[in-house]
């Protein structure tokens, strides 16, 4: 039976959301599964830096130091610490695994005029922190007693020799350990290494992952990627509604 232009039509539109349907269903499907993917890569990426951080006891707790050891003059009495992990930035490092409390540490090292008692805590962290074919050593004490105007770096040099720095004054091993590296940056995925910039201070490290948004999260150019995708997804699906 025939039928009617005017039947024909609305034949037409009848099943063309029914043809459109799949076709944009799919399109959607892909994009939703492009964007997880994409954002998944941007977490994967996130990357942290394995160094010795460096803290100050203020009688109950750890505070990341603001200052370096070399440039940082501690008074009589004061506890400090160092860490070897792995961290992204200061917010996340990991603290010294022993508490801040200079009566303890110093028990046995009486004052004596003319010097001054720093207490120190020297974490070499975990068997996870440490580099390939290194097994850290254990966490210790010591109570370095040194002229009044020395640094920090001059009391941990008293009691835990050899030291090592780079070319930029950071501080790369305590007591030999590691054997080698300084401030490499990690992979998030593995943990292992990857070839990085010169080793930076601390306090570049914190200025360059600021700028980043913190090094754990997508970048700008993975979000505008993103967004990108989306924008043509939505195009494509006005331009086939337009066409039925």
């Amino acid at each position: 039976m025939s039928r009617t232009p005017e039947e024909s039509a609305a034949v037409s539109r009848t099943h063309a959301p029914a043809r459109l349907r799949a076709p944009l269903v799919a399109l959607l499907a892909a994009l939703v599964a492009a964007s997880a993917v994409l954002l998944g890569a941007g977490s994967a990426q996130a990357a942290g830096y394995r160094y010795w951080s460096f803290w100050e006891g203020n009688g109950k707790n750890w505070e990341y130091a603001t200052q370096g050891p070399s440039l940082l003059r501690p008074d009589d009495g004061t506890v400090q610490g160092f860490r070897f992990a792995v961290s992204e930035d200061s917010g996340d490092a990991a603290q010294p695994r022993r508490a801040p409390d200079f009566g303890a540490i110093c028990a046995d090292t009486p004052a004596e005029d003319g010097q001054k008692r720093v207490a120190l805590v020297i974490d070499p962290g975990t068997s996870a922190d440490a580099p390939d074919g290194e097994k850290p050593p254990a966490l210790r004490t010591a109570c370095a007693q040194v002229a009044p105007d020395a640094s920090s770096a001059d009391a941990l040099a008293a009691v835990a020799k050899p030291l090592r720095y780079d070319s930029s004054a950071m501080l790369c091993a305590i007591s030999g350990y590691p054997k080698s590296g300084c401030g490499e940056q990690v992979s998030g995925d593995s943990g292992s290494a990857k070839p990085s910039d010169p080793a930076k201070t601390t306090d570049d490290q914190e200025k360059s992952e600021e700028g980043d948004g913190g090094g754990g999260g997508p970048s700008v150019g993975l979000l505008v990627g993103v967004g990108a995708v989306l924008l043509l997804g939505i195009a494509a699906v006005v331009q086939a509604r337009r066409r039925r």
